[in-house]
């Protein structure tokens, strides 16, 4: 669905599990949109975690409830993290650390892979989020923790949505600096405009939406308990 042909994600983890190099993997989807195709491909497979953090019921509508966990033996390895329209830094951090990065720990994956689309930035005309480059700097060195933590850094992020020419290059170049531990000189005209409203701190009805999720932690595969 969308813009997309082939699911360049799904396919290049079917093609890491089949080659033998990698077994479990973890997908952190922060694309203003749900991830259905990632999970559908993988609602029935214990073996890929995946987490879709979107802008509650914007596309495709019905799509991307907290209730839809997984089936069969994928039963929990399913998370949805549906947020409020004119989400910023504060709750996207806030459900990375409740929900996020805990069940990633629990999933214990040989790879992590951030969907990176950037439609969940202020300024994009398909989304109504207020994420910004120095947002998605944060949340790109939350994941390289992450991944330094539970599977030897291994972690690759994948360009998906982004639709805004003006704000979007300076989000993307975040992600690619934050990734390859450098800084340019390159500054975000828009940073500031956008980092000081209002809607970038935790508010109650974020607060709300993140502690409905919370409570899919339990259900998660626990990575702990297979061979490595």
């Amino acid at each position: 669905m969308g813009y997309c042909i082939f699911h360049n994600t799904a396919v290049g983890i079917r093609h890491l599990q089949q080659t033998g190099a990698v077994k479990r993997v973890a997908v952190i989807d922060w694309d203003v949109h749900h991830g259905n195709g990632t999970e559908s491909l993988f609602y029935d497979d214990p073996s890929v975690l995946t987490i879709s953090l979107h802008q509650d019921d914007l596309y495709p509508i019905g799509r991307g409830k907290v209730q839809d966990i997984g089936t069969g033996p994928g039963l929990g390895a399913n998370l949805n993290i549906p947020l409020p329209a004119r989400s910023g830094r504060g709750a996207y951090l806030g459900a990375f650390e409740r929900v996020v990065m805990p069940a990633v720990r629990r999933f214990q994956p040989y790879l992590i892979v951030i969907a990176s689309g950037f439609d969940s930035a202020a300024m994009d005309p398909f989304g109504r989020q207020l994420l910004y480059s120095g947002a998605y700097r944060e949340l790109t060195t939350q994941v390289m923790n992450l991944a330094e933590e539970v599977c030897k850094s291994r972690v690759v992020a994948v360009h998906e949505g982004g639709y805004d020419p003006l704000m979007g290059p300076f989000c993307g170049l975040a992600v690619v600096e934050t990734l390859a531990g450098r800084r340019t000189a390159v500054e975000d005209p828009w940073m500031n405009t956008v980092a000081n409203l209002p809607e970038q701190a935790l508010l109650p009805h974020h607060d709300a939406a993140i502690r409905a999720c919370e409570q899919l932690l339990t259900g998660v595969p626990d990575g702990s308990k297979s061979a490595r």
